[in-house]
């Protein structure tokens, strides 16, 4: 499952960290903190990923006001599989500041592919141009490495630390990244799959950005929030226009987190997306750089899709 996903199981992390009360820290101020984390990813789509991760916070630079009590650096090695693929990620993110936060983060993983009820799975390999411009799935499980870096910085604010009160909780979070992702069989900016997705991927830089706004409450139902996702490839070409490469996708997910006891989380969120409108009957058909973008009504919101997530903290 793609980043659009993977942010769900990390809301209930977010409030901790922006609400007051949790980043002094109480008993554990100066202690290195541990705390293993599985967490399952569900979608209506359909598509699913298991992951491990285990996070380390460690204090760092922390002082005695409100803003700095809580500093702290969080590294996260984990490892994640799905269906058709499987990985190793790493993140680090450094909160200098109660308000924001800087995160450096990595993966490396490969996939297969599978027949499923006839239909292809394509786990990895590269989208090439065919005949009549058609679509090519050309690949072979495991054939090549995925890979990606990204950096980040994140602005974050809670309404209850300034008028303490649990149910003064009205969170606000923005994050902005640049990230840079390659398969290691793509050249020449050949596109290619990963997971299943569109396999509309190439070797190179993108933008990935959110804002979150969310109410917590002292109920099992913890949080409910709106998500707003941007999502824009940075390596372009003179023809990403004709097929509507340069255009900003936007997600808008409304999400609700479930508190279900102090070590399980369950987070269901219901997503919208926007998509191209192609001039081409056939154009599922056909490779996307084959498409033209009707420019009288280039894109249309639709419904995305369902996510569940259950995340386990041992």
């Amino acid at each position: 499952m793609k980043r659009v996903v993977r942010w769900v199981f990390l809301l209930p992390l977010f409030a901790r960290a922006i609400a007051a009360q949790d980043l002094a820290g109480g008993e554990n101020v100066g202690r290195v903190e541990s705390s293993p984390e599985l967490v399952l990813q569900a979608t209506s789509s359909p598509a699913a990923k298991l992951d491990f991760n285990w996070h380390l916070i460690f204090p760092l630079m922390r002082g005695e006001g409100p803003l700095t009590q809580g500093n702290n650096l969080r590294i996260t090695p984990g490892a994640e599989i799905t269906p058709v693929s499987a990985g190793i990620t790493a993140e680090a993110v450094w909160t200098p500041i109660a308000f924001a936060e800087l995160a450096l983060g990595g993966r490396a993983g490969s996939g297969w592919n599978a027949e499923v009820f006839g239909g292809e799975i394509r786990g990895i390999g590269l989208n090439l141009p065919g005949e009549n411009g058609a679509a090519e799935h050309c690949g072979r499980s495991f054939d090549g490495l995925l890979w990606g870096l990204n950096a980040g910085v994140a602005l974050q604010g809670d309404l209850g630390a300034v008028f303490p009160g649990e149910w003064n909780h009205v969170i606000m979070r923005t994050y902005h990244e640049i990230g840079y992702a390659a398969y290691s069989r793509a050249r020449g900016g050949e596109a290619w799959f990963f997971e299943n997705d569109e396999g509309e991927n190439r070797n190179g830089f993108s933008y990935y950005g959110y804002l979150i706004i969310g109410y917590r409450m002292p109920l099992l139902l913890d949080m409910v929030a709106l998500w707003f996702e941007a999502d824009l490839p940075l390596r372009g070409e003179p023809s990403w226009s004709r097929w509507g490469g340069d255009m900003i996708r936007w997600t808008f997910s409304a999400v609700s987190n479930f508190a279900v006891s102090s070590r399980l989380n369950v987070t269901l969120a219901a997503q919208f997306q926007t998509r191209r409108n192609f001039l081409e009957p056939d154009w599922r058909d056909l490779h996307f750089t084959a498409r033209t973008i009707d420019a009288a009504n280039p894109r249309s919101l639709g419904f995305h899709r369902l996510a569940a997530v259950v995340a386990y903290r041992f």
